[in-house]
């Protein structure tokens, strides 16, 4: 796939999507990890952020669907304390109204200012199982296409509970640094897809929102979502997950979903 990235940077606060940022739902939408991904680097990196405070918590609103193409950001400081800070990042199209919003947690950290507790059993590495198929989608590049996943447990095209891990093939934005966040925040908001129970082909089960609580800061190429879903007959859905490095947990996620017919 070459160089290229999920983004490309235009200026400090503008950048340009690209086809790998296409989700599976319609062809000039994109999937909500990229743009979810590219907040939460909004948030850490912002002019005047403080060094000895990171993500615990960020919460996103997908407003509308987050179209393919030219996008800004802005950001400000809703709370800002000793201890905690909540800032809020807004994506949209150039000129026009938020597409989905970002409202973050972040809690000062000191190294060893605390016991550590055990994080619980590590998952089977992703270097012990096969890369998996995603689901039949009309278009060829797209998240399916820049993403590697390999299922522990499930598959796409299995219904009910699945744990995949997930890694990127393309940098967030063109030509920078991955940061290990991107890799969480990007892979979280497929938790409905890793534990789909609805047939891809006659049902959506799109999510409106995305919730990640981070208690450890993630590492490593890798971040795995275990994940299940429950639906009312009503067409409201949940997906919850379990977030993990290759080094055991590192937090939950969650979305809401709205569960129709197609």
């Amino acid at each position: 796939m070459g160089a290229e990235g999920f983004f490309e940077r235009v200026d400090a606060g503008r950048f340009l999507a690209t086809e790998y940022t296409r989700g599976p739902w319609d062809p000039g939408s994109q999937h909500a990890g990229p743009p979810a991904a590219l907040l939460g680097r909004a948030v850490e990196e912002r002019a005047g952020a403080r060094e000895d405070m990171r993500i615990a918590r960020i919460t996103y609103e997908i407003l509308r669907p987050v179209p393919i193409g030219p996008l800004e950001i802005t950001t400000s400081v809703l709370r800002a304390g000793r201890g905690t800070e909540v800032v809020e990042a807004a994506l949209a199209p150039q000129g026009a109204a938020p597409v989905m919003l970002a409202r973050a947690l972040r809690i000062r950290v000191a190294e060893e200012s605390v016991p550590g507790v055990a994080p619980g059993p590590q998952l089977p590495p992703p270097g012990e199982v096969g890369a998996a198929p995603f689901f039949p989608v009309p278009w060829e590049t797209g998240y399916h296409s820049a993403m590697e996943a390999r299922f522990t447990e499930g598959a796409f095209l299995e219904l009910g509970p699945g744990t995949c891990w997930m890694r990127m093939k393309v940098p967030l934005i063109a030509g920078e640094e991955v940061k290990p966040l991107d890799r969480v925040l990007i892979a979280a908001d497929s938790g409905n897809g890793i534990s789909s129970v609805m047939d891809f082909g006659r049902f959506v089960f799109v999510n409106g929102d995305l919730t990640v609580h981070l208690h450890r800061h993630p590492v490593g190429e890798w971040a795995c979502v275990e994940a299940r879903t429950s639906v009312d007959p009503a067409g409201i859905g949940l997906a919850d997950a379990r977030l993990h490095d290759e080094k055991g947990p590192i937090g939950r996620s969650a979305q809401s979903l709205f569960v129709a017919p197609r």
